[in-house]
C-alpha cells in the first residue's frame, strides 16, 4: 500500500502495520493508497466539529473515499483506480500528535505503539469497519489486537 502524507519517521512503521493488516484481512493492498497526516489539536478539533459536530480534539479521524462495507473485498473497487497512478485511494486519516502523546502516556504505551494503533484504527475505518454497534466493535477490536500482536506491538 502506498502511504502518503506528513508521517515523517513513522512511514515505515505504518507501512509494516498495514502489511500485517493486509495479511490478517486476506486483502490485496498492492493497488491501494492512503493519506495519513499528523495535525495539531486545534486542527483535529476543527475537523471533528465540522464533520462530526463534536467540539473537542480527538485522537484519530478517518475520511473514507470509498463506500466500502467491511464484508466486501477491496478488489471490488479496483476499477475505481486513478487513471495515472493506477491506485485506489482509500481515504484520509488524520492523527492528533498531542492526543497520541497523551494517550501513550495514559495507557503506558510507547508513542510508536500509539501511532501504529491509531493509523491501524483509521485504516480499518477506511475499509468499512466501525465500532458503533457492540457486535461490530468486537470484530474491529479483535482485528486490531491480532494485527498489533503480529507487529509485536
Amino acid at each position: 500500500m502506498k502511504v502518503e502524507g506528513n508521517v515523517g519517521s513513522y512511514k515505515m512503521l505504518i507501512k509494516e502495520v498495514y502489511a500485517q493488516a493486509e495479511s490478517v484481512l486476506k486483502e490485496d493492498f498492492s493497488f491501494a493508497s492512503v493519506s495519513v497526516n499528523f495535525v495539531s489539536d486545534e486542527e483535529i478539533q476543527n475537523l471533528n466539529k465540522k464533520f462530526r459536530n463534536i467540539d473537542r480534539a480527538t485522537d484519530v479521524l478517518s475520511f473514507p473515499n470509498l463506500n466500502k462495507k467491511a464484508t466486501e473485498k477491496l478488489k471490488k473497487y479496483k476499477n475505481e483506480a486513478d487513471f495515472d497512478t493506477k491506485l485506489v485511494f482509500l481515504g484520509d486519516i488524520v492523527i492528533s500528535k498531542n492526543v497520541a502523546k497523551a494517550q501513550a502516556k495514559e495507557y503506558n504505551f510507547s508513542l510508536k505503539q500509539e501511532v501504529a494503533f491509531l493509523a491501524l484504527h483509521g485504516l480499518l475505518h477506511l475499509l468499512g469497519y466501525d465500532h458503533i454497534e457492540e457486535a461490530d466493535e468486537r470484530v474491529m477490536f479483535k482485528l486490531q489486537d491480532e494485527i498489533m500482536d503480529r507487529c509485536g506491538l
